[in-house]
């Protein structure tokens, strides 16, 4: 197995384990099943050429058919280690949707094996709900978003229920999860 096929397989076990597992994105289930997630593992060296590669995924994914490719995960398993820098680095991603002129159309998301919330510790079990197994840049396109809140009554309690999914399992439960022996 490449060290490519090693960071998609890391990050589809997060995705089936974690965020279609523990219900932390009740909306990425329909398109993970439907095989509309791109997973694009980047490679770039710094990130002037990492920014080319994002630019180069968000024109694919406002081109490309919802029912083909409806949202994206680009994932850079080496550069942005740091959770402070890569948080420094989303203010470019979403300077280039502007640019991109795909506001309204293309929304990012962020994830980062250190996640940390303003005003948590580091170990706080309420991080979890946004690590990710490597820095990890998500494409969402707004009218997915649009029909899912559609269906799911009450968006604003998710980042509520996660928390308390997390404290519930703490962090050897999660653990369990992700090695998949939950």
């Amino acid at each position: 197995m490449t060290a490519r096929d090693e960071v998609i397989t890391a990050t589809r076990n997060w995705v089936e384990r974690a965020v279609i597992g523990l219900n932390l994105c009740p909306f990425a289930r329909s398109v993970y099943v439907k095989d509309q997630v791109r997973i694009v593992v980047s490679e770039a060296r710094h990130l002037d050429a990492f920014l080319e590669e994002m630019d180069h995924e968000l024109d694919l994914l406002a081109a490309a058919d919802p029912a083909e490719i409806d949202t994206t995960l680009l994932v850079h398993p080496t550069l942005l280690p740091d959770f402070l820098e890569f948080n420094d680095f989303m203010q470019l991603v979403e300077a280039a949707v502007t640019e991109h002129d795909l506001e309204g159309v293309i929304q990012i998301a962020s994830f980062h094996p250190a996640f940390q919330f303003a005003d948590t510790e580091p170990d706080d079990i309420s991080n979890y709900t946004n690590r990710s197994p490597y820095p990890t840049i998500h494409l969402i396109r707004e009218a997915s978003i649009a029909r899912a809140v559609e269906t799911i009554p009450d968006t604003d309690s998710i980042y509520e229920r996660n928390i308390e999914t997390m404290n519930a399992l703490g962090h050897a439960g999660l653990k369990r999860v992700l090695d998949g022996e939950a």
